[in-house]
């Protein structure tokens, strides 16, 4: 298990990343002993358990995360079934969840492609370091096996973007662009790695023979590839109230679209249809008037709570994100004046 780690001014959270297919036919009675243990500790976030293995991202003091690693990898309780799970740690300046949610679901990444399999077969892992030299090859086909709104605000230079709005629609995107007998070399990635062990594994169950996913996902290529020899464009999409990270993990500049939970970043931002916790360029159609409706009066009760000085629904996790979003408007305009200063 790798601890590297991005700090960040007076971090008031840890947050742990974690996946690992494992044969785990006793998960119902696992997330239960798992809920239990995080909820003492005071750590929040999500973790998923199945029958096929565990995923999800938790936050807490470091000394809580720290002890909930090394019992998930160590403690009698599993009987080494995690031991060496992919594990990514950062720091939040600010708790990014609001609450603990241990899910029980048939899948911890969902495909629904039973011949997909990564505990009996995965592509070949390419470590960080070796990733640039495999995707500038005139042979790879290159696939960001995302999703549309993360691709959009951040992906690796040549990148293919399936158009996918759900994990599930990927088999459609292989079914209908990609050939067995014509792309000989596939190469893709996804956020920490759990989606790519899925989708290798599809891909070679369905013919494709040389199928490469980097290892650890663009968390940990960000985390060790320094941004003069990236080959990353933008940020990447994380799924807690830090919304995007940048090189080395540091928070990035994206915010949350309050409404349909879009990305957005400071060019949205400035679009005239984005209007702060009711709408953004994703959702000021017609489709979409119910949601603002009530993303309206969220954002009324919100406003109406903060000049009270009380707090409202979504308690910390909301007021954070709301900080965060005024840091980074802060910090794009004076960016802004100091270019201007400079011309």
């Amino acid at each position: 298990m790798t601890q590297q780690e991005t700090f960040v001014k007076t971090p008031a959270a840890r947050v742990m990343a974690i996946y690992k297919f494992a044969h785990l036919p006793d998960y119902e009675q696992l997330a239960e002993k798992i809920h239990e243990h995080c909820r003492r500790a005071g750590i929040r976030g999500t973790l998923i358990l199945a029958p096929e293995g565990i995923n999800g991202t938790v936050a807490g003091s470091q000394g809580a995360i720290d002890e909930l690693a090394h019992w998930l990898e160590h403690g009698n309780l599993f009987g080494g079934r995690l031991k060496g799970a992919e594990t990514k740690f950062s720091l939040a300046e600010k708790m990014p969840f609001l609450r603990l949610k241990v899910r029980k679901k048939p899948e911890i990444v969902t495909l629904r492609a039973p011949e997909a399999n990564p505990n009996e077969m995965v592509g070949t892992y390419v470590q960080p370091g070796d990733w640039n030299e495999l995707i500038r090859r005139d042979d790879v086909v290159l696939i960001d096996t995302r999703n549309d709104y993360e691709y959009a605000i951040g992906t690796f230079e040549g990148a293919l973007d399936p158009g996918t709005r759900t994990f599930t629609e990927f088999k459609n995107y292989v079914r209908d662009n990609l050939d067995p007998a014509r792309d000989k070399k596939i190469a893709m990635f996804c956020t920490g790695g759990i989606r790519c062990e899925k989708a290798s594994s599809y891909m070679l169950a369905h013919g494709f023979e040389e199928v490469y996913h980097l290892h650890g996902g663009i968390l940990k290529y960000l985390e060790t590839i320094p941004a003069d020899r990236s080959a990353w464009k933008g940020e990447c999409f994380v799924f807690d109230e830090r919304v995007s990270v940048t090189h080395g993990l540091a928070e990035g500049e994206a915010v949350l679209c309050r409404a349909c939970r879009h990305p957005l970043t400071p060019e949205d931002l400035d679009h005239p249809d984005y209007v702060e916790g009711v709408q953004c360029c994703n959702c000021s159609g017609p489709e979409f008037a119910r949601t603002r409706a009530a993303a309206a009066e969220r954002q009324r009760q919100i406003e109406l709570a903060e000049q009270r000085g009380m707090a409202h629904l979504g308690d910390d996790a909301i007021s954070s994100a709301r900080a965060r979003a005024r840091a980074k408007k802060l910090k794009r305009q004076r960016d802004r004046a100091k270019n201007q200063d400079g011309c």
